[in-house]
């Protein structure tokens, strides 16, 4: 069973990429982004990784990094993350400081997701949207359920509840969803970019069904060099955290009437959307899910 999730969650790309997409690939960037030192720029997009035991810093700017397919951390401003392991099945980073929040369209029971802030460590168990606060020590559930250790002690954490390592006990708390929303702007940047990668993903699905069937294999991450960024095609149809739609291409095929983000509805796979709709081909051969 473990050996048919990880080969589900092989990963494509194209020619137009320099790496294939994997823990640690730099998805999207703007403003000052660096790696040890290391200016990143648009060129990076796509082509440049964050090894273990390096460290992303955003001054003033942002950050997408990919995790496990469909699974995405964004860094705020002022920031910086370290990746502490790269496996598909053992996937952990450490928030030194600033703000991240982890957007999980996808979570298999054989992924191992575990993000460290200072005193807290948590284990993602679900689909979700998870914020950590290095700074202020703590950890906010917006969807899903997760288990936030602190020293010996463990607790589970789930949607609207947040836990401060701060407190005299580990226990979770109810927070204001709705009020984070609005004075968030890491959410709402988030949210922006959740938007831009389902519609990412629908054009390389209609580009996949309309003219490139034998491109599709496996669910996993497709480089679009259309939008610039790698796009996330599950093994059927997925909603994010943040409510907008991912097809895969099968899903794509046989449902007769799809709502897409901007609720257009396709009647037909062939139809071909304005705004939506590049011309081109997505070009690349299959990489197994090992990891590094």
């Amino acid at each position: 069973m473990k050996h048919a999730i990880i080969t589900a969650l092989a990963l494509a790309i194209s020619a137009s990429a320099a790496i294939p997409a994997h823990p640690g690939t730099i998805n999207y960037i703007e403003g000052q982004v660096s790696i040890d030192g290391q200016s990143l720029t648009p060129k990076s997009i796509g082509t440049v990784d964050l090894q273990p035991g390096a460290t992303l810093r955003t001054d003033s700017g942002k950050a997408e990094i990919l995790l496990t397919p469909g699974v995405f951390l964004r860094l705020g401003s002022n920031s910086e993350v370290r990746l502490v392991n790269a496996g598909l099945t053992d996937t952990r980073v450490a928030i030194n400081r600033g703000k991240a929040l982890v957007e999980a369209s996808e979570v298999h029971k054989e992924n191992h997701i575990q993000i460290a802030d200072n005193k807290l460590t948590t284990d993602i168990k679900q689909h979700g949207l998870y914020k950590f606060d290095a700074d202020g020590n703590s950890v906010a559930v917006f969807d899903g359920k997760a288990d936030v250790r602190e020293g010996d002690e463990k607790i589970e954490v789930k949607k609207g509840k947040e836990v401060d390592a701060d407190d005299a006990r580990l226990e979770p708390k109810k927070f204001d969803r709705d009020e984070a929303k609005k004075n968030d702007d890491l959410y709402q940047w988030s949210s922006v970019r959740s938007k831009y990668l389902a519609e990412a993903s629908e054009a390389a699905t209609n580009r996949i069904v309309v003219h490139q069937r034998s491109l599709w294999g496996n669910p996993g991450w497709y480089w679009d060099p259309f939008w610039g960024t790698y796009s996330w095609l599950p093994g059927s149809a997925f909603v994010s955290p943040f409510g907008y739609s991912y097809y895969s291409p099968w899903s794509y095929y046989r449902t007769p009437a799809i709502i897409v983000p901007r609720h257009r509805f396709y009647t037909r796979p062939a139809y071909r959307a304005p705004g939506f709709y590049r011309g081109g081909a997505i070009r690349g051969g299959m990489r197994g899910g090992r990891g590094r």
